[in-house]
């Protein structure tokens, strides 16, 4: 199986960046843990700031993989492109968040992604993308 993750702006900076909210491990070392975990997941992981080259990694990703698991970080709540491209690919898109973005600021509770993805988990740290992989395997 084959599973791309794709993370949005200021996730390049977790570890460092408010690790009362999100925790003190930086992405690629708990990706490593993740690759343990499952080594007969090829994963490919791929970080922007940028919103229009998260569409363009959604876009290709969606012709070389089984599921995408999507964080599109404050993009969520702005991005109608991210949005509209989730509904025109058509591999399955799970939207994760690792703080329950329903418990933060009134602004967070939009998603231009939500009803676009199979699914959304949000609050569960890191460990929403392992319940992610969790489910694609499961579908498989």
């Amino acid at each position: 199986m084959k599973i791309a993750i794709i993370n949005g702006p200021n996730l390049n900076l977790l570890g460092e960046r408010e690790p009362g909210i999100y925790g003190s491990d930086s992405f690629e070392s708990f990706l490593e843990k993740l690759k343990q975990r499952y080594p007969d997941v090829s994963f490919q992981y791929y970080q922007s700031n940028v919103e229009g080259e998260l569409v363009n990694a959604l876009q290709q990703y969606a012709r070389e993989v089984d599921g995408i698991i999507l964080n599109p970080a404050a993009y969520t709540h702005t991005s109608v492109a991210i949005g509209d491209c989730i509904a025109a690919i058509k591999v399955p898109v799970i939207e994760v968040h690792i703080s329950n973005v329903h418990a933060r600021e009134e602004f967070r509770k939009l998603s231009h992604v939500s009803a676009k993805a199979v699914g959304t988990i949000c609050g569960l740290g890191l460990d929403g993308y392992r319940l992610a992989v969790e489910y694609f395997l499961n579908k498989s």
